[in-house]
């Protein structure tokens, strides 16, 4: 007899560019850009982001990704590319941690 697990407890993992596509409409709303003129491999900082809008960029990921993270990475990974490569890596290592018996 076989079960099968409720969605609400499933994980999704993201890619990269998935996150990155997310990122890029959510900084360019809290911005006020347009999307076609965020360039992901510039420093979020040429844009104006403020450690105010970091945090509110954390807590709107989180609830995309399912994980906090800190809004520190958002400096450590200054760009919107590094930040989703490393937000990806996250949220695979999650989703394998799920599945480990």
């Amino acid at each position: 007899m076989s079960q099968s697990i409720p969605d609400s407890t499933v994980k999704r993992s993201y890619t990269a560019e998935e996150i990155q596509a997310w990122l890029v409409f959510h900084l360019s709303e809290l911005l006020g850009v347009k999307p076609d003129e965020i360039n992901v491999t510039e420093p979020l900082e040429s844009y104006g982001l403020d450690s105010s809008q970091g945090m509110l960029l954390a807590i709107k990921a989180k609830k995309l990704l399912g994980f906090e993270f800190s809004p520190l990475l958002v400096w450590h990974y200054p760009t919107i590319e590094l930040l989703s490569q490393r937000l990806a890596e996250e949220s695979q290592d999650l989703e394998s941690e799920t599945f480990e018996i």
